[in-house]
């Protein structure tokens, strides 16, 4: 088992910057890739973005490349996602996920552990 915990959210004017954390603790030594997923009040979660286990390879969803970057660190168990323009249609519960080294994949069925989120509120 693999417990995730997100951190970092909180309210933020349009075109500021924030950036999230996501510790993970317990069977760590395990490689995994590492997404981020967000949703929106009323719409469905949507891919953020993803990193290989060893961060070499990271992708991004279409719209969200050049504003928000993810990085982790292995020794701390940690990964980021530095989200810089913030827009208010960025506004969101932000999940760090965690699933199979084999894919670095944009769909939620394949990430295997999920945190509870960090609420991220652009005002405009």
């Amino acid at each position: 088992q693999v417990q995730l915990v997100e951190s970092g959210g909180g309210l933020v004017q349009a075109g500021g910057s924030l950036r999230l954390s996501c510790a993970a603790s317990g069977r760590t030594k395990s490689t995994y890739t590492m997404g981020w997923f967000r949703q929106a009040p009323g719409k469905e979660r949507e891919f953020v973005a993803a990193i290989s286990w060893n961060g070499l390879t990271t992708n991004y969803a279409d719209s969200l490349k050049g504003r928000f970057a993810i990085s982790r660190d292995n020794a701390k168990n940690t990964v980021y996602l530095q989200m810089n323009g913030l827009k208010p249609e960025d506004t969101a519960v932000y999940y760090c996920a965690a699933g199979s080294p084999l894919r670095i994949g944009e769909m939620g069925n394949e990430y295997n552990y999920w945190g509870q989120g960090t609420r991220v509120t652009v005002s405009s």
